[in-house]
């Protein structure tokens, strides 16, 4: 199964992180991110590797996602063999705030890791950006009921 995903990120504590080799020290604010990625060839396997807390350090995401403080909120996943995560990042950051680099060194993209202040505003630029490109959507209860294997 193809698709693109979006997932929502809450950070409950300003903290500076290692990043790969993209950051030595960078300050993530409080507040909430959406990170824009695209599994071409394995969408499920792709979340439940996000949604776990064992996995090797590959993706800047994934650096991000080690923090005890940073925690997946929600996702928005939509199932298709059209690869849209560059469209998504470009409408999403229009109203929030780019983090320079981050999990966009395969594009042309300035970066696939949007925040917000808000989990609201989060979450309504991102439904917003999916009408905009006109693809329907699902939410992560969506993935968990079906297709989840860590269905807590």
């Amino acid at each position: 199964m193809k698709g693109t995903y979006c997932l929502i990120i809450g950070n409950y504590k300003t903290s500076s992180l290692k990043i790969g080799n993209l950051y030595e020290d960078h300050k993530f604010k409080k507040g909430f991110y959406v990170y824009i990625g695209s599994a071409m060839n394995s969408l499920v396997p792709r979340l439940n590797r996000h949604l776990s807390d064992e996995k090797k350090m590959h993706w800047h995401i994934d650096y991000l996602l080690k923090s005890p403080n940073c925690h997946i909120r929600d996702i928005l996943f939509n199932i298709s063999d059209k690869k849209i995560e560059c469209d998504l990042a470009e409408i999403i950051s229009k109203d929030g705030e780019e983090i320079p680099g981050f999990g966009c060194s395969d594009c042309r993209c300035s970066s696939h890791l949007i925040y917000f202040k808000r989990k609201r505003d989060a979450l309504a630029n991102t439904r917003n950006a999916y009408d905009k490109i006109d693809k329907d959507y699902h939410n992560i209860s969506y993935f968990k009921k079906n297709f989840s294997i860590n269905k807590k």
